[in-house]
């Protein structure tokens, strides 16, 4: 990386948004009704063994890559200019975190110029960026639009069994605000949520955890990823369209009240959910001086009810949960 003679931003702040995410499965005709014909976004096969997906002028959003792992592989963070990216890389150095430049093929895939990755929370990898490759062909898209734009293409949620020392890596490198709390309740067990938000989005990134003994019932690196569509027309034609289509609808049409935003979850090719939502809260300069924290109790104000949950995936989150105990989590900058 060339110097900048840019002065370094002290934060990041809204410097930083979601830019896109990179799946690794084997199910890519699945993948490409599910989010073509389902979800509604554009689909590119350019080459054998990959789609990329479109929801606005970034050549891609959403990589599906031909692999075993049905899951998340790498999370790509778009940051404002080589400033910025100077002062991540130095915060990621302090930590000892090892980060390596990539460019070539590996960057035309995720359809950006070159980018800098490393390995993130629960192994995922982290990848940033500055500048995105846009596409030139004219959207074909199910959906009439989506929001991105400063705010990035979405929020992801994870779930996590070290809260906290996750919540200090993301406040110590992201500058990430924590937005509100919500406590609920899954199958007799309370979580604990933080929203944590990275520029105007009320979240780019939620924790989810177990309080008192810390488990993990997740089989995927994530539990669901977001898009924000731009009208609620799009939600309920995604929400028919999916419906009919037979995919699993993992929660119905409901509002959480935290963001306010209208959606549903529906249960994707490789088992993580896809969150399609519209109109959530914004939080512009003139709210964020005046933002207070607050705890929620539920997520939804109303609906949300599980549509597809059975007794034997209770019985497999189970498990997993008490399987997860055995086990570290790695995060990064903090020792094993």
């Amino acid at each position: 990386m060339k110097s900048s003679s840019t002065p370094i931003a002290t934060s990041l702040y809204g410097r930083i948004r979601l830019g896109y995410v990179l799946i690794e499965s084997s199910r890519l005709d699945e993948w490409q009704r599910f989010a073509g014909e389902g979800l509604g976004l554009h689909v590119d096969a350019p080459q054998a063994g990959v789609l990329a997906m479109r929801i606005d002028e970034h050549q891609r959003r959403l990589i599906v890559c031909r692999g075993p792992a049905e899951d998340v592989a790498a999370v790509g963070w778009q940051l404002e200019d080589e400033a910025v990216l100077e002062l991540v890389l130095s915060r990621l150095r302090t930590d000892g975190v090892i980060v390596r430049e990539k460019s070539g093929e590996a960057a035309g895939l995720r359809g950006v110029e070159r980018y800098w990755s490393f390995e993130g929370p629960k192994r995922m990898a982290f990848e940033l960026f500055v500048r995105p490759i846009l596409g030139t062909a004219p959207l074909q898209m199910k959906a009439g639009g989506f929001i991105t734009g400063a705010a990035g293409m979405g929020h992801l949620a994870i779930s996590t069994r070290v809260p906290e020392a996750l919540l200090a890596f993301l406040q110590r490198i992201f500058d990430a605000r924590i937005s509100d709390f919500i406590e609920e309740r899954v199958n007799g067990v309370v979580m604990d949520i933080t929203f944590l938000r990275l520029n105007e989005r009320h979240h780019s990134l939620a924790l989810a955890a177990t309080r008192g003994r810390r488990m993990d019932p997740l089989r995927n690196r994530i539990h669901h990823l977001n898009l924000q569509v731009a009208s609620f027309d799009d939600v309920v034609g995604a929400y028919r369209r999916l419906r009919e289509m037979g995919f699993a609808m993992a929660n119905g049409i409901g509002q959480h009240p935290n963001d306010r935003e209208l959606s549903f979850y529906v249960t994707t090719p490789s088992g993580f959910a896809v969150e399609l939502g519209w109109d959530p809260i914004v939080v512009t300069e003139e709210a964020e001086a005046g933002w207070q924290t607050c705890t929620y109790q539920g997520i939804s104000l109303w609906g949300h009810f599980p549509e597809s949950l059975t007794f034997g995936m209770k019985l497999g989150q189970t498990a997993r949960a008490l399987g997860s105990l055995t086990r570290k989590e790695y995060i990064p900058g903090v020792a094993s």
